[in-house]
């Protein structure tokens, strides 16, 4: 699975937003499935809403990426609906949270920390992926900004999230932060001292900030 992912040959990655969110929407059905297996229709009842729900909601859509990404926060909104007949917030949302971080959490951490690790400029690999992300992945539904781009610093400053438009217009912002915790899985694979640089990101639009700043720092010549 990793191959999904673009890590597996960094000089041939080409991010697949297809691919990419399929794998993620599948393996949050089958997590959510592994954990309510007394429920045998549960996963028929998600993924039918699922599909009403982007059939109804394609006036999201301003590029192919944007369709798949649609289909990601719809897979989310949809899980916590069918969920919230079944239990309250307390009970769903960690739920929620599991299935959709966990699943390709392990494999996610340790090829970027391979990724890294096989590069003779850990930096400058991690901003090449960041930008080839943010150009072919996130697609025109996202608005990114660049305030640092030198040499030693870089940031990527997301001033518009196509996720939290989605979930907003449905009544759903409570389910931003599973979106952003999922970062998490690749953020772990950075080891500051192995890799010579630094990586921050103080806030999210998803859980209360104007924009989310995704900061990488270089702490050693290369």
């Amino acid at each position: 699975m990793g191959d999904q992912y673009g890590f597996a040959d960094l000089g041939e990655y080409r991010p697949d937003p297809e691919a990419e969110n399929q794998a993620l929407i599948e393996a949050f059905f089958t997590a959510l499935a592994d954990a309510l297996p007394q429920d045998d229709g549960l996963i028929s009842r998600i993924r039918a809403r699922h599909e009403r729900l982007v059939a109804e909601q394609g006036h999201w859509f301003v590029d192919e990426a944007s369709r798949h990404n649609l289909a990601l926060t719809l897979a989310v909104l949809a899980a916590y609906r069918e969920l919230a007949a079944l239990m309250g917030d307390d009970e769903s949302l960690p739920l929620i949270r599991t299935a959709f971080i966990e699943p390709f959490g392990p494999m996610i951490t340790d090829a970027t920390r391979a990724a890294l690790d096989a590069s003779p400029d850990p930096f400058a690999t991690m901003v090449d992926i960041s930008r080839r992300r943010e150009r072919d992945f996130f697609g025109a539904a996202f608005v990114f900004t660049h305030p640092e781009d030198e040499q030693d610093r870089y940031t990527a400053l997301v001033q518009r999230c196509f996720y939290n438009d989605v979930l907003v217009a449905n009544g759903a912002a409570h389910l931003m932060p599973i979106m952003c915790d999922f970062d998490a899985n690749w953020i772990n694979g950075i080891e500051p001292d192995r890799h010579g640089f630094t990586f921050e990101r103080p806030a999210t639009i998803g859980t209360g900030g104007s924009t989310c700043p995704f900061r990488f720092r270089r702490t050693r010549e290369r």
